[in-house]
């Protein structure tokens, strides 16, 4: 099943209303309520991204053994 994303602001009652749900009368879902501010951002999920890669040497041979799970078996 695909998640559904609904942004929304709490009433004054403390409640929150969602309507036009994709989903049909009496079937079970799961709600998560979170602060608008607690999305994580694009560099916290992809700390790397970005981040120049420098080798040492990139033309030395690698022993087969430090292939680890790229060799066949």
């Amino acid at each position: 099943m695909q998640a559904v994303r609904i942004e929304t602001t709490i009433g004054e009652n403390g409640e929150v209303r969602l309507t036009k749900l994709p989903f049909k009368a009496g079937e079970e879902v799961e709600v998560i309520v979170l602060p608008r501010g607690m999305r994580p951002t694009t560099a916290d999920r992809f700390p790397l991204r970005g981040v120049a890669i420098d080798y040492e040497r990139p033309t030395d041979p690698v022993a087969e053994e430090d292939l680890g799970s790229r060799k066949a078996r």
